[in-house]
């Protein structure tokens, strides 16, 4: 019977390891978010997300202050929809811009809020407009070497 008990316990034990290291991965990989703070979307248009994801990270003066809830795309003016949950504690100027910048030479991809002037707050349902896209390393890498290649093609006389 005693060892009967201790089997149980540590099979106990055993599932509260395992559950716990499921949350601590989730949690690492971006793919878990527990928040009962209140929110507010917003949706931002983009001609370009790069590699933008849901879940990625909205940050102010590097705060975290939302997160990517959702990517789409508008067939009619053929830009991406990027809606945005942010954080009600923080409130935003109408007229804040948003870049889509890289968090460091080949990092994760995240939203970065400019705040403005404006008196007013963004509030739930608001479409940010002033946007820039993400710089796409492949393009900047191409360009260089047309660029190069236009240099070299010309003949010195």
């Amino acid at each position: 019977m005693q060892q009967n008990k201790n089997d149980v316990w540590v099979g106990l034990f055993v599932v509260i390891g395992i559950a716990a290291l499921l949350f601590l991965a989730l949690k690492a990989a971006n793919l878990l978010q527990i928040s009962f703070d209140p929110t507010y979307q917003v949706t931002a248009r983009f001609d370009n997300i790069g590699g933008l994801k849901p879940r990625s990270a909205v940050r102010s003066a590097g705060v975290v202050v939302g997160r990517v809830e959702s990517i789409g795309f508008d067939d009619k003016s053929f830009q991406a929809n990027v809606v945005l949950k942010m954080d009600a504690r923080y409130a935003f100027p109408k007229d804040s811009s948003l870049k889509i910048l890289t968090s460091g030479l080949l990092g994760e991809q995240y939203i970065g809020v400019e705040a403005g002037g404006d008196t007013a707050n963004l509030a739930e349902g608001a479409v940010i407009t002033q946007t820039q896209s993400a710089v796409v390393l492949e393009n900047l890498i191409s360009q260089f070497l047309f660029s190069k290649a236009a240099e070299g093609g010309e003949t010195k006389e």
